[in-house]
């Protein structure tokens, strides 16, 4: 599978608005570890999940294809960042404690990527990943804003891959010893501007930009403003998708 790089264009914009992982799935995460020497978390991004394991493991090695999404992620002193494809992480043999993917195995091949974290991973090492569905508000009035928004003018252009987020990845082959994982949710309270930066890293916004040759986020920004003032906060709940698992 050839790398689509969808967020580069966007990585700044992608690191000051995508939502934080709850720390209860961090931890649960980590608890899985045999040890907390190593962990290797792939297809980073700005490093939101990686900055959250450096602070329980000694060493997280935090990998993306995208140069400039490594260019753009967060710093930390436990973290170290590489530009690598999932599929070849560059890590030495059974290195790693946890292997941790989050919101881009849809993106993978994964097959190819299974291999390397079985290799990258020390026996009984653990690999867990996540994805985060739909957003929903609070607000129905603003709820129907944004879910027309996705499904109607972005529906359209969301790549195909990214219907494996909406199968909750039961459609992805898993190859490892699976643990049953807690249910978990993201919720944020976010104002108007915040809630269309984040809209706008959306790889359907970037494939729209690109195809039409126009920005579909003043107009929808326009649409919610009739019903949300410029500094009033609204509850944002994603579902979150987590699938566990251990080397054998």
């Amino acid at each position: 599978m050839a790398f689509k790089d969808l967020f580069s264009e966007r990585a700044a914009q992608y690191t000051r608005f995508r939502p934080d992982y709850p720390p209860a799935l961090i931890a649960f995460a980590a608890s899985l570890a045999p040890d907390r020497d190593l962990a290797w978390d792939c297809g980073t991004g700005n490093g939101q999940a990686a900055c959250a394991l450096g602070e329980l493991f000694r060493v997280v090695i935090a990998t993306d294809a995208s140069a400039e999404q490594i260019a753009h992620a967060r710093p930390h002193r436990h973290v170290r960042y590489r530009v690598a494809p999932a599929e070849q992480s560059g890590l030495p043999n059974e290195c790693g404690d946890l292997v941790t993917v989050a919101q881009a195995l849809h993106w993978f091949d994964a097959e190819a990527f299974y291999a390397e974290a079985t290799r990258v991973l020390k026996p009984n090492g653990a690999i867990v990943v996540w994805s985060y569905g739909d957003p929903t508000l609070d607000d129905p009035d603003v709820d129907a804003i944004i879910q027309r928004f996705n499904h109607g003018t972005m529906g359209d252009y969301w790549p195909v891959e990214r219907g494996k987020v909406g199968e909750a990845y039961q459609s992805i082959f898993f190859p490892f010893e699976e643990i049953s994982a807690p249910p978990y949710t993201l919720e944020r309270s976010w104002t108007r501007a915040e809630l269309t930066g984040y809209v706008g890293s959306w790889s359907a916004v970037a494939r729209y930009r690109s195809v039409e040759g126009d920005d579909p986020i003043p107009a929808f920004d326009a649409d919610l403003a009739q019903c949300w003032d410029d500094e009033d906060r609204h509850v944002i709940r994603w579902p979150l998708t987590v699938r566990a698992g251990r080397k054998t």
